[in-house]
């Protein structure tokens, strides 16, 4: 269960105000200067921080927990991504991405997305253009839940791995 994300944006607070609108969400500050937090308060404490553009997290000691720091590189993309459940409609989230001039679509995700077909689909939100959140509307989180059952992520992606002892 993933409870928060934590992300950078190059204008954090416009970028916290836009996710809680597709969240349904209220936005706070938070702790770390010119950062901010998006709370659903549903009942699983869903929340997504925004921090600074070029903001990482580094570790201190076995004693102190980690930092967050500023630095002067960042990069075009990132691998970083969450599938988000959303109370907005596929027309809201594609509204709300044409607003900002951020690239929104529908995809397929799963067995053979170049057919247009697979287990399920997820609306990809490119916020600022640079990093991905894929929404889950109601209805597409339902298709989401059905294709995570073992059987079916076994018949994908194969049996699981067993770890051997080093």
């Amino acid at each position: 269960m993933i409870h928060h994300i934590c992300i950078a944006a190059q204008n954090p607070l416009y970028v916290a105000n836009v996710l809680a609108e597709i969240c349904h969400s209220k936005v706070f500050n938070f702790p770390n200067p010119g950062s901010y937090a998006v709370f659903a308060f549903d009942e699983y404490g869903t929340g997504i921080e925004v921090f600074p553009f070029g903001s990482v997290c580094v570790p201190a000691s076995d004693t102190e927990p980690s930092k967050v720091i500023q630095t002067s590189s960042s990069p075009d993309f990132v691998a970083t991504h969450a599938a988000i459940s959303v109370p907005a409609s596929q027309q809201q989230i594609e509204q709300i991405g044409r607003r900002e001039g951020w690239q929104v679509a529908l995809c397929v995700r799963g067995a053979s997305p170049t057919e247009n077909r697979g287990p399920f689909k997820v609306i990809e939100f490119w916020v600022e253009n640079w990093l991905m959140f894929e929404f889950l509307t109601p209805e597409l989180a339902t298709g989401y839940l059905q294709s995570i059952r073992p059987q079916i992520v076994e018949q994908v992606l194969g049996q699981p791995i067993q770890m051997t002892q080093v």
